[in-house]
């Protein structure tokens, strides 16, 4: 058996040795998928392990993701735990590619045989995350990653559009957010199983996370709030095992159910053959935009 990637064709043995392990392997693989060659049925990932758990970790650009990751990398490491990381940077312009910012931020973390982290492109999907992330996150789990991180490019919808592939959500703010919360981030209340406040370290953390707090039990999420600091490393130790336990809050998986539903239309409808017309149709007024779904969804009656 082969799969046939743009010219090349590979063996079947190709994605046993990166199931099996193989870094260079696993790579290449992930270039196919983020490039579109690739998708589960060719891959055939049925019957493998996959008791991995995917972890998203969403917050604004500049609270320090990147840098929290690392240390939480270097916590579970030493735990003899395998990490993967799939860093959701924005797309070049001119090549489509991932501009590579948060992969160089953690290349000393990448060093570690235990860990492999991945850029992938936005490729202006909507949302800020590709159908490909979900694909590659799952074959990184089969792979025997014990935890595949996804990291979010962190702006607008992709805050959201996470639980869609993630087993749990982590928000990351930073201090002086609290005031903001409650007014921009319900939806990714709703469903976040943690919030953290990083630089703990910096004045009017501890302020910060009251306020989110305050306005977690105003609407009713009994969302935990946690203060960790990628600078100092003060409270990841507590992040990491709390990532490791914390259940799945009571409510979350109707939304992730919801976000599911909506990320599985839009990679259809985004598939169409025809998705350039229709768009145009719409932007000139020949065709009203909720109509036409409404024409074209199928609905299935029990």
């Amino acid at each position: 058996m082969v799969l046939v990637l743009g010219r090349e064709q590979l063996s079947i043995e190709f994605v046993n040795q990166a199931l099996s392990g193989n870094r260079r392997s696993l790579a290449k693989l992930l270039s196919s998928i983020e490039n579109g060659e690739l998708d589960s049925n060719s891959i055939g990932l049925d019957g493998h392990d996959d008791d991995g758990t995917i972890i998203g970790i969403t917050g604004a650009p500049g609270v320090g993701k990147s840098s929290l990751i690392e240390k939480l990398i270097s916590h579970w490491s030493t735990q003899g735990l395998k990490i993967a990381v799939i860093a959701v940077d924005p797309s070049s312009p001119l090549s489509g590619g991932a501009l590579l910012g948060d992969r160089i931020r953690m290349d000393s973390a990448d060093s570690n045989s235990n860990v492999f982290v991945r850029s992938f492109a936005t490729r202006n999907q909507p949302g800020g995350l590709p159908k490909s992330v979900g694909l590659a996150a799952n074959l990184m789990r089969k792979c025997g990653y014990d935890l595949v991180l996804i990291e979010t490019v962190g702006a607008g919808q992709s805050e959201i559009r996470i639980v869609s592939f993630a087993d749990r959500v982590v928000l990351i703010e930073s201090p002086n957010s609290g005031d903001q919360i409650q007014a921009e981030k319900a939806g990714i209340m709703e469903i976040a199983d943690l919030i953290v406040v990083n630089k703990s370290d910096l004045p009017n953390a501890e302020r910060s996370a009251m306020q989110i707090t305050s306005a977690l039990q105003i609407s009713g999420s009994p969302t935990c709030v946690l203060l960790a600091s990628a600078k100092t490393g003060e409270g990841v130790e507590e992040l990491a095992s709390q990532l490791l336990s914390i259940p799945i809050k009571m409510g979350a998986e109707v939304a992730r159910a919801r976000e599911r539903l909506l990320a599985a239309w839009a990679s259809s409808l985004l598939s169409r053959e025809d998705i350039s017309k229709i768009i145009n149709d719409i932007s000139s007024g020949e065709v009203d935009a909720e109509k036409w779904v409404l024409n074209n969804l199928r609905w299935y009656d029990e």
